[in-house]
């Protein structure tokens, strides 16, 4: 088949240095569609053949060739990380704490082993079910004003200290009165 209008763009935005989205995008597709479009257009045949017919013009025109695509700006290096040395233990736990705490790791490493080690220090909250729920909100409304009172102090230390020792009989309880111990 023939090249296209569209398809003679796309290859002119492509040479350009332009990307397949790009390129679809200066060829006339929508955006929606121009990573979809981009990506059938650089494996069609006919595009194919007039990109390798563009290239070898001007690899006998010009004697210097230029990249097809945006080169990246030189990045500075990045130190690497050193040499972590942990301790051999069985423990799982110990293991990550330690790995997360050590300054010569990798940032990843380090970050992967925190976001491993979380569920074991700090409990996942569940969510509630109706029942949970109704209790909850039985004891908030409790709380007010007219809520239960506490009970009264045990004042029977005579009581706790003849059961204790296993005293039978009636035993003499202060402000109680007579209390039948077995």
């Amino acid at each position: 088949m023939a090249l296209t209008d569209k398809k003679r763009r796309f290859v002119d935005a492509l040479l350009s240095g332009a990307t397949n989205r790009e390129a679809a995008i200066a060829a006339g597709y929508s955006e929606k569609t121009a990573s979809q479009a981009g990506s059938k257009l650089a494996k069609d045949p006919d595009v194919l053949a007039e990109v390798g017919r563009r290239l070898k013009q001007k690899q006998a025109t010009s004697t210097e060739v230029k990249p097809t695509r945006k080169v990246k700006a030189e990045q500075p290096e990045i130190e690497q990380p050193g040499e972590v040395s942990l301790t051999e233990t069985d423990d799982p736990r110990a293991f990550l704490t330690e790995l997360m705490n050590a300054e010569g790791a990798d940032m990843r490493m380090r970050l992967e082993a925190a976001k491993t080690l979380m569920p074991y220090v700090h409990g996942k909250v569940a969510d509630q079910g109706k029942k949970e729920q109704k209790a909850e909100a039985a004891k908030q409304v409790g709380k007010g004003k007219y809520s239960q009172g506490k009970p009264p102090p045990l004042r029977s230390e005579e009581l706790t200290y003849a059961m204790d020792n296993g005293l039978p009989g009636l035993v003499e309880v202060p402000g109680c009165g007579r209390i039948n111990h077995p």
